[in-house]
């Protein structure tokens, strides 16, 4: 059953190897199950014997006897059946841990790729399954056959009873997961939908109510939900059909194998002791069908959330591939016939965009709105990969080193400035604490990052300084501060490489005055920075100017000759004008 779950698909070693790390789990548990089914045997023999030799003959200490065994063999059994549920939980728990933070990597690098940002949902309802009812029924399953041998054993019309019922209930099972996966399928879909819209709806709740949008927002969400709501319930009700009408089935066997056996006990076919054993036996046949039934709806969600978990994997095969360490670049920067058109989109947001920049120069991108800087910015910062072409850091393409291992020589200052849900000294330091690096180092690197980016004195301001809490989203902090903030994170660590975009658009006076101070500093240390503005102040004392239009580079050059053609290009085109 296991190798069926394999995923062998490039990209997916990982889940492959977390399941393999199970396998000792999964193995004990189906020799446990093995056992515990032996035991289940247990009223039906201990029955047996108090009719067929205790009650005929009064033998008191012959029933005192087996009941001592029946009660050790049924605390075995207990204790046996704790055991492969506890099995079962540590096997969740160690697909968590393998797992849960691989997960979260693949959705963090998925590239500008539309990411299941629900994926740790999904993982959690294939950890659910592994430890749930639904696991243990599979291990059961195995046994009916056991258990109808032994109806069998007992008496062929017994036997013939169970396997008739067995048949029926299978059939039932078969038609209940005919109909219900689809619906099901269909129920988890639009309930990830109601929930992804949830999210959006508290991440822009301040919009929300300052565009009036309330009420709007509100009434489609419930409109979602109860979409979602009726098809689980659709689901469920379709599911119950079938499994009221598997217990009913269940009962009227049990029922009828009673009569069988008493009947064949008054023509004495049988002992008077196999009357209760032949209902017993049944009743552990079928019980496993039973049980997956009632857990249908959970197994069908945890192949699902598997399936999603595959793909998501499989969608990111490029991530893992090792990589070997380069020394620290100087920050030679080259852009290389680079082109970026993103998913379900028919016109490239840039086309053969090439430049180069060495250590310590500085280059400004202008453009209209839509001619693809930010884009752009995104790139040289390493946040999505270009279609074509490739960008360079001294002479190394981006892709050969890690993430992380790149990131640590790139500033990067987003149009917004992304803060996250902690303090302002862990969003400086990139939550470098978080990874084990030592407090003293990460203290010295945050609050000189600060005073690079001017903004030492406005943090010191703050109620707690640099231990001050912020929300999501870097709530607690107005815009130009929180911009300040992501400035000095983005010169942490000293990064050889700058990329700012828009980095002046909600900074006052004295904070663009910081801003220029840092740029003009990280470069005399010898970092290529990259600005990317519409307001002209930030851009004056850059070396080197980028013109973008439609994506495409229409001028390029130091700053003097490319505002010269600007000029030139102006007035040619006001003189046509008139």
């Amino acid at each position: 059953m296991l190798k069926t779950l394999l995923p062998s698909r490039p990209g997916t070693e990982p889940l492959a190897e977390a399941l393999r790390a199970c396998r000792v789990h999964f193995v004990w548990a189906a020799v446990f199950s093995a056992l515990v089914n032996l035991l289940y045997l247990t009223p039906t023999i201990y029955m047996m014997q108090v009719y067929d030799r205790v009650v005929p003959t009064g033998g008191i200490g012959t029933l005192i006897l087996i009941s001592l065994v029946a009660l050790f063999a049924l605390a075995t059994l207990g204790v046996l059946d704790w055991l492969r549920g506890r099995l079962l939980l540590r096997a969740g728990l160690r697909l968590d841990r393998l797992l849960s933070g691989t997960v979260l990597s693949r959705v963090v690098d998925m590239q500008g790729r539309a990411a299941n940002t629900q994926a740790l949902r999904e993982f959690d309802n294939v950890r659910a399954a592994v430890s749930g009812q639904g696991a243990l029924a599979l291990f059961d399953a195995p046994w009916t056959p056991i258990y109808l041998a032994c109806c069998f054993l007992l008496h062929p019309a017994v036997g013939a009873l169970t396997l008739v019922g067995a048949l029926i209930l299978l059939v039932l099972a078969i038609l209940n997961e005919r109909d219900s996966r689809p619906r099901l399928k269909q129920a988890i879909l639009s309930g990830h939908a109601a929930y992804a819209a949830q999210e959006g709806i508290a991440g822009q709740a301040e919009v929300v109510r300052a565009l009036g949008m309330r009420r709007a927002t509100i009434a489609r969400q419930v409109d979602q939900r109860r979409h979602a709501t009726d098809q689980q319930a659709d689901a469920q009700l379709t599911g119950g059909k079938y499994t009221g009408a598997i217990k009913f089935l269940r009962l009227v066997l049990q029922s009828l194998s009673l009569g069988l056996a008493a009947l064949l006990a008054v023509n004495g076919e049988i002992s008077p002791g196999a009357i209760i054993a032949a209902s017993v036996l049944l009743s552990r046949a079928v019980a496993p069908i039973e049980l997956l039934v009632g857990s249908w709806a959970g197994l069908v969600q945890a192949k699902t959330s598997w399936g999603v978990l595959t793909d998501l994997f499989a969608g990111t095969a490029e991530v893992e591939r090792p990589r070997t360490l380069l020394p620290a670049p100087a920050g030679r920067l080259n852009v290389e016939s680079v082109s970026v058109r993103f998913p379900d989109t028919e016109v490239p947001q840039l086309r053969g965009v090439s430049f180069a920049l060495a250590p310590g120069q500085t280059l400004g991108v202008i453009g209209a709105s839509g001619s693809g800087k930010t884009t752009l910015a995104r790139v040289l910062a390493g946040a999505i990969t270009p279609t074509l072409g490739a960008v360079r850091l001294d002479g190394a393409e981006y892709g050969l080193r890690e993430g992380d291992d790149l990131a640590r020589w790139i500033g990067y200052l987003p149009q917004s400035p992304s803060l996250f849900a902690g303090s302002i000294k862990d969003n400086i330091s990139r939550f470098a604490a978080s990874t084990g690096l030592d407090a003293a180092t990460v203290d010295q690197g945050a609050v000189a990052a600060a005073i690079a980016a001017g903004a030492h004195q406005m943090i010191l301001s703050l109620p707690q300084g640099y231990d001050t809490q912020l929300g999501a989203f870097g709530a607690g902090l107005s815009a130009g501060q929180a911009q300040r903030v992501a400035l000095a994170r983005a010169l942490y660590g000293d990064p050889v490489l700058l990329v700012l975009d828009e980095p002046n658009s909600n900074l006052d006076q004295e904070g663009e005055a910081a801003l220029m101070a840092a740029t003009a500093a990280a470069a005399a240390r010898g970092a290529c920075v990259v600005i990317i503005a519409h307001r002209a102040g930030v851009l004056a004392r850059v070396d080197r100017l980028l013109m973008l239009q439609g994506g495409v580079v229409q001028a390029e050059g130091p700053r003097e000759t490319v505002m010269q053609a600007l000029q030139q290009t102006r007035a040619v085109s006001d003189a046509t004008a008139r």
